[in-house]
C-alpha cells in the first residue's frame, strides 16, 4: 500500500511547508489501558517517522505543534513527563538531525521551559548552518500571544522612531512573528478527528490547505502522511483568484 501511495505522489507538487497539530496521544493510551505518558512516548515515535519521511521526500519545512501555552494547565506529573520526553528526544535525535542536514528550531514562549530543555534547544538550533530541511517545534506556543508580542515589538520600534506607523503592512507584520523567515504553511494536518486550529499559527494559516484525519497521532505514520500529501495534491490553490486567472498565469509561465 505504501509503495503504491509513493508512486502516486507527484514529487514536483509537494507542499514546501507542512504544519501538524499532533493530537490524540492521551486517547490512544486510554483506549489501550495505558498511562497518558505511554501515549506521548508512542507519539514521539510518530515524530521520528514523519521527520524522516519529510526529509526523504525533500520537504523544506516541517512545523509540529508539540506543547501549547494552554498545556501548562495539565496535571503537573504529565507536564513533567512531557518535559522529560522532550529532553530525551533532543538528546537522542540531535546527531541524526545533523547527519540528515536538518536544522532545528523552537518557537513559543521558551522562557517558560525548564533550563535544561532551553539549553538543549539552543544546542540543537546551532547544529546546522545550511540545512536541507527545517524542523520547528512549537513549544509553550500560542498564536494569539505571538501576534500580541509582534504588535508590541512594532509599536516599540515606532516609539523609538525606527519606523513610521504607515510603514507597517502585512509583510512587515509577518516578519515580526516567530516564523518571520519561513514561508507560510501550504498544508496543515490535524490528527484525532478534531476540527479546530487551537490557537496555532493563526496569521500564517490564512491560505493554508487544511486536512483533518480521525487517526490518532501515535498511529499517524508513513501511510497516513502520504495520504494527506496526496489529498493536498488534489486541491486547487486559488489564493482569491478565479480558475480562468490561474490558467492564464500558467500559460504565461515559460517551459524549458
Amino acid at each position: 500500500m505504501i509503495s503504491q501511495l509513493r508512486q502516486q505522489l507527484d514529487k514536483a507538487r509537494l507542499p514546501r511547508h507542512v504544519a501538524i497539530i499532533m493530537d490524540g496521544n492521551g486517547r490512544w493510551a486510554q483506549k489501550r489501558g495505558f498511562s497518558r505518558v505511554r501515549g506521548h512516548q508512542e507519539g514521539a515515535e510518530s515524530v521520528r517517522e514523519i521527520v524522516r519521511i519529510s526529509r526523504n521526500l525533500g520537504l523544506g519545512y516541517l512545523t509540529l505543534y508539540a506543547f501549547s501555552e494552554e498545556n501548562w494547565q495539565r496535571p503537573p506529573k504529565e507536564v513533567q513527563a512531557l518535559m522529560h520526553l522532550l529532553t530525551h528526544y533532543l538528546q537522542r535525535e540531535l546527531a541524526e538531525l545533523r547527519a540528515q542536514n536538518i536544522a532545528f528550531r523552537a518557537i513559543g514562549d521558551l522562557s517558560q521551559l525548564p533550563s535544561k530543555v532551553r539549553s538543549l534547544l539552543d544546542a540543537a538550533a546551532e547544529s546546522t548552518i545550511h540545512p536541507a530541511m527545517t524542523l520547528t517545534l512549537a513549544l509553550s506556543y500560542g498564536a494569539r500571544s505571538e501576534i500580541v508580542q509582534a504588535a508590541r515589538r512594532l509599536s516599540e520600534q515606532v516609539r523609538r522612531g525606527e519606523m513610521q506607523p504607515a510603514d507597517i503592512n502585512g509583510e512587515v507584520f509577518a516578519r515580526s512573528l516567530y516564523t518571520g523567515d519561513m514561508p507560510d504553511p501550504d498544508l496543515l494536518i490535524r490528527t484525532s478527528g478534531e476540527y479546530r486550529i487551537s490557537n496555532f499559527l493563526l496569521w500564517q494559516l490564512a491560505y493554508t490547505e487544511l486536512y483533518f484525519t480521525e487517526t490518532l497521532w501515535p498511529d499517524f505514520r508513513e501511510e497516513e502522511f502520504l495520504q494527506a500529501l496526496l489529498d493536498y495534491q488534489q486541491r486547487l490553490r486559488r489564493f482569491g483568484l478565479t480558475q480562468e486567472q490561474i490558467e492564464a498565469q500558467e500559460l504565461r509561465v515559460p517551459h524549458y
